[in-house]
């Protein structure tokens, strides 16, 4: 994949530190050992250090050299603690740090935090909730944001799309749609991608009328007030934002339509059938959810992931740890 292909290269040169929680699932072993070999990046596996040895064994790799770290067992926890407390400012005390630390999400993400390590790759065991709640604890969002949302690079060949919101947020607003729009050209143009945005619904320019559809067209309103420079549109229907013959017939004055290379989708449901849709029928890579909006990068894996989709999220978290 060229799209992977060029953000090794740029990995390569600095291999940042990433940690992962879930040490001892066969997957992600797999790929920090690969990531390892191939010098792209510095992987910090956590977990019972007996555990991640015998799922070593099963699949046959070395694990001499990886960093190793049991959350049970940490010289520095007294660190991780305090930065804590002290992060949640009086909604947690010390004992309940303690307690916390010892899921490896939290341990994780703290390690995130306190610059231990880049960035956080996570959820092929875990929930999104179980991934996602410690980040917004600890790392936060991004001033000017309110939220993260979660995005999907779409690769198949030469092709290369974005999906978002795929995984996070169920419920949409203006505010919520014009947020996850800003961020996605961000993330787009982060990747060394111009993003088309198009804004989805069932409707193309007034075609039908809903509260959902008036909401799609003041988002991409509001966006092209505030953000002028953003290449976007809505609402537009799949095909009109896709097909260049459709876009002509139904939205013939439009600048994305019949050209989009970015979809936002009105509501979590739409979004995550469609990328499945996209992935499933249509065998697309769907490399995510990269959460957008963090202060530092922490992505969520699928749990139905494979190893080179570990490998792949990770190269594109790295890549966002320097970008």
């Amino acid at each position: 994949m060229a799209f992977i292909d060029d953000l090794k290269a740029e990995v390569k040169v600095e291999r940042p530190q990433l940690v992962f929680p879930e040490g001892e699932d066969k997957r992600i072993l797999g790929a920090c050992v690969r990531l390892r070999n191939e010098r792209i990046l510095q992987p910090i596996v956590l977990g019972n250090p007996e555990e991640i040895k015998r799922t070593a064994s099963e699949i046959n790799v070395d694990i001499r050299d990886l960093i190793l770290i049991d959350p049970e067992n940490y010289d520095d926890i007294d660190t991780l603690v305090d930065a804590f407390v002290e992060r949640r400012k009086g909604k947690i005390d010390e004992e309940g740090a303690r307690e916390a630390l010892k899921d490896p999400n939290y341990f994780g993400t703290l390690l995130v935090y306190t610059e231990k390590a880049a960035g956080m790759v996570s959820g092929a065991v875990h929930t999104t909730g179980a991934t996602v709640k410690p980040a917004l604890q600890i790392i936060k969002t991004k001033e000017g944001f309110k939220r993260t949302s979660g995005l999907y690079v779409m690769l198949r060949g030469s092709e290369q799309y974005l999906m978002s919101d795929c995984a996070i947020n169920i419920d949409m607003n203006v505010d919520i749609l014009s947020e996850i729009a800003v961020l996605t050209n961000m993330t787009g143009r982060q990747f060394g991608m111009d993003p088309e945005i198009a804004l989805l619904s069932f409707s193309t320019k007034g075609s039908a009328k809903s509260d959902e559809v008036t909401m799609v067209a003041e988002a991409a309103a509001k966006v092209k007030k505030e953000h002028p420079d953003i290449k976007i549109d809505g609402e537009l229907q799949f095909d009109s934002a896709f097909v260049p013959s459709v876009a002509e017939k139904k939205a013939p004055d439009s600048k994305v339509a019949g050209r989009a290379n970015t979809f936002i989708f009105p509501n979590l449901a739409a979004g995550n059938i469609g990328y499945k849709i996209a992935q499933r029928f249509g065998g697309f890579e769907a490399v995510g959810p990269i959460l957008q909006g963090l202060n530092h990068p922490v992505n969520d894996l699928s749990r139905g992931c494979n190893e080179d989709e570990v490998y792949a999220l990770s190269i594109i978290t790295a890549a966002q740890a320097i970008l």
